[in-house]
C-alpha cells in the first residue's frame, strides 16, 4: 500500500535530492572577501562581492543529473510497493546512486578550493546536506521495507 511510512520515507528522498539541486552545495569567500566562490548542483561560478560580477562560471552538470536520477528513481520506487523485494533493491542502486553524487560533490568542492584559495576551507550548504539526508532517509526506507516483509512472511508462515 502507498500510505506505509517506508512511502513517506522514499517521498522525502526525492524532495531532499530536488532540493539539492535548487540549493548551493558549496561556498568560500577569499579572507580579504573580494571574491566568493559558490558551488550548486549545475555549476561554479566566481563572484565580486560588492558588485556580484561573475568573474568566471564552470559547468558541473554531472552532480545535478545524478540528484534527479536519485530523485527519479526513489519517486519509481515508491510506486513499486506490491513487489517488495524490487523495491529493495532499488532502494539499494539508489543508495549507490546518491554516494556517488555526494561524493562528486566534495571531490568537486576540494578541487575548487584548490583553485580559488587553499588556505582557507569553504562551508558546505543546505545542498550538500541535502543529499546526506536523503541518502539517511533512504536507508530508513530500506530498514522499514525490510521489516514490512519479515511481517508478511510470518504472517504467511501461520496461514
Amino acid at each position: 500500500m502507498i500510505q506505509r511510512i517506508q512511502s513517506v520515507f522514499l517521498l522525502l528522498v526525492a524532495v531532499a535530492m530536488v532540493t539539492s539541486t535548487l540549493s548551493p552545495i558549496w561556498l568560500q569567500v577569499n579572507p580579504l572577501q573580494t571574491q566568493s566562490m559558490e558551488m550548486t548542483a549545475w555549476y561554479t561560478t566566481v563572484m565580486e562581492i560588492p558588485q556580484e560580477n561573475v568573474i568566471s562560471q564552470e559547468g558541473n552538470i554531472y552532480i545535478g543529473i545524478l540528484a534527479l536520477l536519485a530523485a527519479s528513481l526513489a519517486i519509481f520506487s515508491l510506486f513499486q510497493y506490491k513487489n517488495r523485494k524490487k523495491q529493495l533493491l532499488l532502494n539499494m542502486v539508489n543508495a549507490i546512486l546518491m554516494g556517488v553524487t555526494l561524493g562528486l560533490a566534495v571531490y568537486t568542492s576540494f578541487k575548487a578550493n584548490e583553485n580559488f584559495n587553499p588556505t582557507v576551507g569553504g562551508a558546505f550548504l543546505i545542498g550538500f546536506y541535502s543529499i546526506v539526508f536523503g541518502l539517511i532517509l533512504n536507508l530508513v526506507a530500506n530498514r522499514f521495507i525490510k521489516k514490512d516483509e519479515m511481517l508478511v512472511r510470518s504472517v504467511d508462515r501461520i496461514r
